[in-house]
């Protein structure tokens, strides 16, 4: 999924870094996950199982307006 690859890579690119260490637990958690749920949680499809998860993927959508 391209679209999916570009919000990750561009959250990489601009927050993991300097993401609190659970955050960054977190993100790698969700790597843990099939590529249809990701995406899911990102169109609001389905909502992740925890609220640390959810604020991640809050994150993760905002960059997709950023250039």
């Amino acid at each position: 999924m391209r679209e999916l690859d570009v919000l990750l890579t561009r959250y990489v690119d601009q927050q993991f870094c300097t993401a609190s260490a659970a955050d960054q637990e977190a993100f790698r958690r969700l790597l843990e996950s099939q590529d249809t749920v990701i995406y899911a949680y990102c169109l609001g499809q389905e909502r992740p199982p925890s609220a640390q998860l959810e604020a991640l993927i809050a994150r993760i959508t905002a960059s997709r307006d950023e250039p």
